[in-house]
C-alpha cells in the first residue's frame, strides 16, 4: 500500500488555501477559509465562496460546515443537516464576528 504524503502549510500559504465544494446542482464553487472554530463541542469551518476570478463574493455569503481531520491530519467537511446544530454553529460564528468588530473598535 502506498504511503500518503502530506505537505504542511506554511504561514505565507495559509491565506491562499482553497476548498472546492460540489453543490447539489452539480456545480463546483471555490471557497476561501475564513476560520475553523468550535461550538457546542464540535468543530466547524466558515467558508467564503469566491467568484470565477477568485475574488470574494460581494454579497458576503458564508458557508458553514462541520469540520474534522482524520488520524493522518487529512481535513474533511460535512454538510450540517440538523437545524439546531446549524443554529449553534451560526450563533457562535456571529459572536466571533461581533468580538472581532469590538476588538477593531478598541484599537
Amino acid at each position: 500500500m502506498a504511503e500518503e504524503k502530506i505537505t504542511p502549510v506554511t504561514e505565507s500559504e495559509v491565506d491562499n488555501i482553497r476548498v472546492s465544494l460540489d453543490l447539489d446542482d452539480g456545480s463546483t464553487v471555490e471557497c476561501k477559509i475564513i476560520t475553523i472554530f468550535e461550538a457546542a463541542g464540535k468543530e466547524y469551518i466558515a467558508l467564503l465562496p469566491l467568484d470565477e476570478k477568485g475574488n470574494e463574493n460581494p454579497s458576503g455569503d458564508v458557508y458553514l460546515y462541520r469540520y474534522a481531520e482524520d488520524d493522518k491530519g487529512i481535513p474533511s467537511v460535512e454538510y450540517i443537516d440538523d437545524e439546531d446544530e446549524y443554529e449553534a454553529a451560526a450563533d457562535r460564528f456571529d459572536e466571533m464576528l461581533d468580538e472581532a468588530l469590538y476588538d477593531d473598535m478598541e484599537d
